[in-house]
């Protein structure tokens, strides 16, 4: 068959599509979409490309400076990206494509994928960007905060430091109710913010934003929630019982009784970490350590090398600094780079591991032969799951060891390592509850009293007492619900994916029959495995069968539970 292309578009396929591309469709039409597929690719990338580049870029600036001028360039470029991925036409041949019969599994995908993209886009442009004026606002006063004591500027690494080794009480309860005092700042746009994302959600036919977003993820309310439902189950005893203890250890320390314990006692803003109560100080460790050396020396020994991602990184503080951590990809062609803002402790040399586990799976190692659409990670779950995989070998003397750290005491720090890797585990399970349902319900009643939500839920979840009196939007002082929403339950299941690769890293690389046991460096059969495994797939597959692809079978919480079983 011939036919004419004019302006890039083939007439043949638009007459073949107004009958109905996806019914009775032969070879020859077959043929006819494939090529209209692969012109739309090409279209998209040709045009969207350097818009996310410059979209990454303006980013990168506008947190590493916090300056008004970068970010008011982020929203100008974000601004421009989407109102070219709102492009109505394109969107019209997309759905059209999505269902029609393209044998090439990699175009397949990626017109599968564009569609999503665009769908997302497809709201009134002035909307758009509101939305992402306002996020952009909120995000910039969560950069330039400083919780404040005493009349004393602090920095979100002084006030863990006072959260995790301060012993004047009164000084503890401040910096945790100061650290908070952003969400007061922010309340009013974030729930703004909530509401323009539900309009725009509605208009294109979904309950809500939460609904949306994991849709456009391939992902379903009901199916995480059911996951959140077994993991509730599975983790409500075991973690009464840490916690238990954990509460039994903080309450000797202060002088204290149980029931007089209140969140500023947990070491955590947020208690999403575990408090430091037992025997061995594992930031001492680390006070005189080069988290980067050691960072780069075992990405090295696993074959993933990272020495070019720390040479354009910005990783220590600064004035108007994002005060978090994050690793961003620029362009797909291996300019990956991480935010951070270290100090030698053990927070941040699980935090480097973590956001350098982002980095080596990312266009550093998949594939460039992959098509651009598809050189990114599988999802984010998978990712996240990478990044906690890595982070966790901190925990263990012998890895420490081998990374060239002093142990004065091996044992002493295996025990308590293991001790809080397994509290870690549960503490994080139940703090992930607490942000996924908290989030579910806000944006399918934000006029509801969002403070009380959130004490009810942190309350059931983890087991705090909320302090007498409070009502504050302390929600609002998680900059997740701002700048990454309806994505920790990403880090949830990422969890479950990082202990689904270990165990299957240990039993055929290692030739360790238990998960929890398995200790690496110097070991570059687990960069193999990791590259060939995992990464080599990019963005060809969703991200169940991409598990059932790396590990053999689909992502469950069998392996979680066996790590957080193991004391």
């Amino acid at each position: 068959m011939n036919w004419v292309v004019l302006g890039g578009c083939c007439l043949v396929v638009w007459a073949l599509m107004s009958t109905g591309l996806n019914s009775t469709m032969g070879h020859a039409q077959e043929v006819t979409a494939s090529v209209l597929a692969q012109q739309i690719v090409e279209q998209h990338v040709g045009e969207i490309r350097p818009l996310e580049i410059a979209v990454n870029r303006a980013w990168w600036e506008a947190n590493t400076t916090g300056s008004d001028a970068a970010f008011a360039a982020k929203v100008q470029a974000q601004n421009t990206l989407d109102k070219a991925l709102g492009n109505r036409d394109r969107f019209d041949k997309l759905k059209q494509l999505r269902d029609a019969a393209i044998s090439d599994p990699l175009l397949k995908r990626q017109i599968q994928l564009l569609y999503l993209i665009y769908l997302e886009k497809q709201v009134d442009a002035k909307l758009l960007e509101e939305m992402t004026s306002t996020a952009n606002a909120i995000e910039k006063a969560f950069n330039v905060f400083r919780a404040v004591v005493d009349g004393q500027s602090l920095s979100d690494s002084q006030v863990r430091d006072i959260l995790s080794t301060g012993t004047d009480q009164q000084q503890r309860r401040k910096a945790w109710e100061a650290s908070k005092g952003v969400g007061a700042t922010v309340q009013r746009d974030l729930k703004r913010l909530v509401s323009l994302r539900n309009q725009a959600a509605k208009s294109l036919g979904f309950a809500d934003f939460h609904d949306m977003s994991l849709r456009l993820n391939e992902q379903t309310q009901a199916d995480v929630l059911k996951l959140f439902d077994e993991l509730d189950e599975l983790t409500r005893q075991p973690f009464a019982e840490i916690k238990a203890d954990i509460d039994a250890r903080l309450a000797a320390k202060y002088g204290l009784a149980v029931a007089d314990l209140r969140p500023w006692h947990y070491h955590d803003p947020f208690f999403q970490q575990p408090p430091a109560v037992y025997d061995t100080n594992v930031d001492a460790i680390f006070a005189k350590t080069n988290i980067l050396a050691v960072c780069s020396k075992f990405y090295a020994g696993i074959g993933l090398p990272i020495d070019d991602v720390l040479q354009r990184s910005d990783l220590y503080e600064k004035p108007g600094k994002s005060p978090h951590a994050f690793c961003t990809d620029i362009d797909r062609e291996g300019d990956v780079r991480v935010l951070a803002n270290i100090v030698p402790n053990e927070y941040w040399m699980t935090t480097m591991l973590h956001e350098l586990g982002h980095a080596v799976y990312s266009s550093k190692n998949i594939p460039r032969t992959m098509p651009y659409l598809l050189r990114s990670e599988a999802h984010i779950l998978a990712t996240e799951g990478v990044a906690m995989m890595f982070e966790r070998l901190a925990s263990s003397a012998q890895w420490l060891k081998g990374m060239g750290l002093s142990v004065p005491d091996p044992a002493a720090y295996d025990a308590t390592a293991q001790r809080m890797r397994r509290n870690k585990l549960l503490i994080f399970s139940r703090w992930c509850q607490v942000m996924f349902r908290f989030e579910k319900q806000m944006y399918a009643n934000p006029e509801q009293d969002l403070n009380k939500l959130w004490w009810d839920l942190v309350s059931k979840y983890q087991l705090l007492t909320k302090p007498e009196g409070r009502d504050a939007p302390d929600y609002a002082s998680k900059i997740h619900v701002v700048s990454a929403p309806a994505y920790y339950h990403n880090y949830m299941m990422g969890e479950l994916f990082a202990c689904q690769v270990h165990a299957t890293i240990a039993r055929e690389v290692l030739k360790q029959p238990r998960g929890a046991d398995a200790i690496y460096f110097e070991r570059p059969d687990v960069g193999e495995f990791m590259i060939n495994r995992v990464f080599s797939h990019g963005r060809l597959y969703p991200w169940n069968a991409m598990t059932e692809k790396a590990t053999g079978r689909p992502l469950s919480a069998q392996d979680f539970a066996a790590d957080f079983s193991a004391k």
